[in-house]
């Protein structure tokens, strides 16, 4: 948050590459979820937990495409992207340029929420998997 616009982009510009990437793992984790839920027995209690923890983490991806990637085609305007980067990035309206530090904010408190809606999700799926099995 100490940093000035030119210094607070350029770090942006550095995170692009990998999270494009990394970013996969969290569909592929609700993909995981629904099939474990799917198997779990639906009387139980861990049924239910795996349910709860599957919807914290769409929870996590919905506000990912809401307020996280709007923010980062801002970020982005202007390089030269990969072209999977380029598909990424660009499969939704393009966000408007609005203050900079408007955006910083956005973009650091959704990531403080995503993080507590995936903290939440696997407290739920520990709990389930030490849930007793009736």
């Amino acid at each position: 948050m100490r940093l000035s616009r030119e210094q607070y982009l350029a770090v942006q510009r550095i995170y692009y590459p990998g999270f494009t990437y990394a970013g996969a793992a969290e569909p592929l984790s609700i993909l995981a979820l629904a099939i474990l839920l799917a198997v779990t027995p639906r009387a139980t209690t861990a049924f239910w937990l795996v349910a709860l923890a599957l919807s914290a983490a769409v929870l996590t991806h919905l506000m990912y495409w809401v307020l996280v990637a709007p923010v980062n085609r801002v970020w982005l305007r202007g390089e030269t992207l990969a072209a999977p980067a380029r598909r990424f990035f660009g499969a939704t309206r393009e966000a408007s340029a609005t203050d900079w530090t408007s955006l910083r904010d956005r973009w650091e408190w959704s990531h403080v929420f995503r993080a507590a809606t995936s903290i939440m999700s696997f407290l739920l799926l520990v709990a389930a998997a030490l849930s007793p099995v009736r």
